[in-house]
């Protein structure tokens, strides 16, 4: 290729001033010179050293403006990508404050559906005991038999039916509890939100809630946002906030038919 040719081909952007970043000035033996900018003049180049911070030039002939070019190109498309995310960054956070100011100030669970948020109504849980097993326990002389209990909600059905299979839920927080989102199975006729077992003796209770793995993300202070991290089979389920080993688990019930 010709000289002429050469610097025809040369990007407008290389024949002029470049101050962004710095820029690698490729030779054709290989090797590079760091400049802040540089400029082809005739058959020199002059360029600004990094290293020597002096305007220095070099007969056009050792540049290997081509590699030069490219390594130009690519860091400006290595910017534009920079500001791009930075603007995606900057857009997630607006769109997360103002996501932030639609959720009611008060305590609970609220569903999302598009853009519209529903305020759940808490259930009304109770704790069911094991006869049986509790009249068991009368008649051994030693107290070595366990307690079987259920903490249920009334009814087979809960009246939040659902057809979205990943449902997405708030849930704001009065203090720093354990939350998440479980499954329920049924007990004559109710729907059992837990197995609890009480441990002679010591009176610990152990429950046993059947939780769905979630997706969580924090959205405020003591605001969240869950969602199941699989589709929810056809069944009856809650997203629920509790202290572990205490029986104090608030419910708030939902079908997916």
């Amino acid at each position: 290729m010709t000289r002429r040719k050469l610097l025809l081909a040369i990007p407008l952007l290389a024949c002029l001033p470049l101050t962004a970043a710095n820029i690698k000035l490729f030779l054709k033996d290989g090797t590079y010179q760091l400049v802040r900018e540089y400029k082809v003049a005739g058959d020199r180049v002059t360029y600004y050293s990094v290293e020597r911070g002096d305007w220095e030039e070099i007969p056009l002939d050792l540049i290997d403006l081509k590699k030069t070019a490219s390594e130009v190109k690519r860091r400006e498309e290595a910017q534009k990508e920079e500001v791009k995310a930075l603007a995606e960054e900057d857009k997630a956070e607006q769109d997360a404050r103002r996501e932030v100011q639609k959720i009611p100030q008060d305590t609970g669970v609220y569903l999302v559906s598009g853009e519209t948020l529903t305020p759940m109504k808490a259930a009304d849980p109770k704790v069911v005991n094991n006869k049986g097993r509790h009249l068991l326990k009368l008649a051994s002389p030693v107290p070595l038999v366990t307690d079987k209990s259920w903490l249920e909600v009334d009814g087979l059905h809960s009246g939040n039916v659902l057809k979205e299979s990943r449902p997405e839920f708030y849930i704001r927080l009065a203090s720093e509890e354990r939350f998440g989102m479980l499954r329920m199975s049924e007990h004559k006729g109710n729907r059992v939100v837990e197995k609890m077992t009480i441990l002679p003796v010591v009176k610990e209770v152990v429950e046993e809630p059947e939780l769905v793995e979630t997706f969580r993300k924090q959205v405020g202070e003591g605001l969240y946002k869950i969602w199941p991290e699989k589709p929810l089979p056809a069944g009856e389920y809650a997203v629920v906030e509790y202290t572990e080993g205490k029986v104090n688990m608030q419910v708030w019930d939902f079908s997916v038919r």
